[in-house]
């Protein structure tokens, strides 16, 4: 894939406060890293061989480390210093990760046990995204669950603009300051490619996915689990 490594994650003062800039600015991160651990054991067995995509800063891979003790990982993600963080952040467990640093078409083929995505697909266009979404599907095992989750929200004009309000207003809510909470909005309105939910449950669907169902859903975010 053609796609560029995101800016913000070539600064070396947003990655070395990556973590307390996710947690503030998605509501409820710890608990989606949780539920994702949770949706991808129901079905994948106790030595699981999981593929993580956008795997940079670790923080899912740190909580599906210590949740599954015999599962291991393929993380993949194209920004170098993103995965040295992961590897600080994992530890000691870092040995049961291999790193890949590139797009889906840097992952092994597989197959997979199952598959998470989180705050990363919102970076590819539509077509990027069903390509992505379609490399995944394939180097699954057949029903193994796929979890992903990102900034998707209505686009109607109207409805997007009052979304995009509220997400402004909860970081300010949340302690963030106010010229802060307005480059972010600018951002995710701009510089981002946001889909409304029903376009990113379809590009799931026509990627192959079978199931599909939103475990998550928090102002301009949501998240579902799918399966191979």
């Amino acid at each position: 894939m053609s796609v560029e490594s995101p800016s913000p994650f070539a600064d070396p003062a947003a990655i070395t406060h990556y973590a307390d800039n996710a947690r503030r600015t998605v509501p409820g991160l710890d608990a989606v890293h949780r539920m994702a651990s949770v949706l991808l054991a129901e079905r994948a067995p106790a030595d699981a061989r999981i593929l993580v995509l956008g795997a940079g800063g670790g923080l899912e891979l740190k909580v599906f480390a210590d949740d599954h003790q015999d599962w291991t990982f393929d993380g993949v993600d194209p920004a170098p210093a993103m995965l040295d963080l992961a590897r600080a952040t994992l530890g000691a467990d870092t040995d049961r990760v291999t790193f890949h640093t590139g797009y889906i078409d840097s992952a092994p083929e597989g197959p997979f046990d199952g598959g998470a995505c989180l705050l990363t697909m919102h970076f590819l266009d539509a077509n990027q995204r069903l390509d992505t979404l379609k490399q995944v599907r394939r180097r699954l095992k057949p029903g193994a669950p796929f979890v992903v989750m990102h900034i998707s929200y209505e686009q109607e004009a109207q409805s997007r603009e009052l979304w995009l309000d509220r997400e402004e207003a909860y970081l300010v809510a949340s302690g963030g300051a106010p010229a802060d909470a307005r480059r972010r909005r600018e951002a995710v309105s701009k510089g981002l490619h946001s889909l409304s939910p029903e376009q990113d449950e379809a590009l799931l669907v026509q990627a192959g996915f079978s199931a599909v169902s939103q475990f998550y859903s928090a102002f301009t975010f949501r998240g579902w689990v799918a399966y191979a």
